[in-house]
């Protein structure tokens, strides 16, 4: 299983974030672009923090003061730009910040720091950049907060920040407050990790360190490094069973809505959080054709998961059953070069592992659709040839199913 650990040692924040699993290996165009759907020219440079080099970003954005609905629109407008589940992803860190400042100020709190065009950036790209890390779980070790007083908007305040504070405890996240005094851990920062932490790893008892990365703060003190570190592993797969945990099922009926519709709810609900959808023909009272639609949720994410299925599909009722045990797999995105036509790419394939071994192995759509367009063959063709080379590399012929 694929794993990303974070260590903010020296607390958090979202350009520490972004730089962080930039140096962990993401995707650096992706990222910029979608960042540059949201401010003009932002820029990663290489420094050092007490010794240690880390990817800086800079967003080179002017400061603004926006609500929760501005901030939305401006996602909105940047969708074209930004991979959908990024997107979902970074609408839900600013869904998680709104409530804590609206628990704090009142309703309809203006985001101040967090809702200017630096902070939209930091959010987006480090979604952006997460997601094309490919990563099946996140760890965040303890949280280093800080302690004493910092300025910002509504003047002089407690560290952490009355919206961090906030944003951690909702999270379950573990906090030290550190011998630093001053703010470590901002709200966009605690919010990053706290959505990252909802796709949950198990505690690896051993693996390897595929990448590490370290994202630069602005201060550079000399006493210890302003950095937050990401390291990229590969868990070793040494168990006997299958890894178990628990999900919710969430199900309702419909007989008046098009397949073109399903098809479209479905998406949305995997890019809200749901581990899985799908669609199943039925035959319903009075021998009318309909459908059921299943969804695959975290408990934590159940909730809005039914508000969504409600909203998308008229449906009147969600039928929820509550913690289900699972087994899974352990699996793994590898990135394989593949020859087709004379032409060498880099390809993704999703691995299942049990027992330490390749058992399946599947090519990602996405990325063969789009070689096959511009080679103008059949996508089936480049699928074949990424699933064959796939098995060459990693299960060889006695491996394949």
């Amino acid at each position: 299983m694929r794993l990303l650990i974070f260590d903010p040692f020296h607390g958090a924040a979202g350009d520490m974030i972004t730089g962080a699993l930039l140096d962990c290996g993401a995707d650096e165009t992706l990222v910029l672009s979608a960042m540059r759907a949201v401010v003009a020219e932002p820029s990663f440079s290489r420094v050092s923090r007490a010794g240690i080099r880390a990817v800086k970003v800079d967003t080179h954005a002017t400061p603004a003061h926006r609500t929760f609905e501005e901030v939305m629109d401006r996602l909105e407008g940047a969708a074209p730009h930004i991979p959908a589940p990024a997107l979902a992803m970074a609408a839900r860190v600013f869904e998680r910040i709104r409530k804590a400042e609206e628990e704090v100020h009142g309703a309809r709190a203006h985001f101040h720091e967090v809702g200017a065009d630096d902070a939209i950036a930091d959010i987006v790209g480090a979604c952006t950049a997460l997601h094309a890390l490919g990563v099946e779980g996140v760890k965040v070790l303890p949280v280093t907060t800080g302690h004493g007083t910092a300025t910002g908007s509504h003047g002089t305040f407690p560290v952490p920040a009355p919206a961090t504070a906030i944003i951690l405890r909702d999270a379950g996240l573990p906090a030290v407050a550190g011998n630093h005094i001053g703010e470590l851990c901002t709200p966009t920062g605690a919010a990053l990790l706290a959505e990252f932490a909802t796709m949950e790893a198990p505690e690896p008892a051993a693996y390897t360190i595929l990448a590490v990365g370290y994202g630069a703060g602005t201060r550079d003190p000399h006493h210890a490094p302003n950095v937050v570190r990401a390291m990229l592993v590969e868990s070793a797969g040494t168990a006997d069973n299958l890894a178990e945990d628990m999900v919710d099922i969430l199900e309702t009926n419909v007989d008046d809505v098009s397949g073109e519709v399903i098809a479209h709810a479905i998406g949305r609900f995997m890019e809200a959080g749901a581990r899985d959808a799908s669609a199943t023909p039925i035959i319903m009272k009075k021998g009318r054709p309909g459908f059921l639609i299943r969804v695959i949720s975290l408990t934590e994410t159940s909730p809005a998961l039914a508000e969504l299925m409600a909203a998308e599909l008229g449906t009147l009722g969600i039928r929820c059953i509550p913690a289900v045990h699972r087994f899974i797999a352990e699996r793994t995105v590898h990135e394989i070069e593949v020859t087709i036509a004379g032409q060498k790419r880099k390809m993704p394939v999703k691995c299942g592992m049990m027992h330490g071994k390749v058992y399946t192995l599947k090519a990602e759509f996405d990325p063969a659709r789009n070689w096959a367009t511009e080679l103008r063959i059949p996508v089936r063709d480049v699928l074949r040839a990424v699933e064959e080379t796939g098995w060459t590399k990693f299960g060889g012929h006695e491996g394949r199913p």
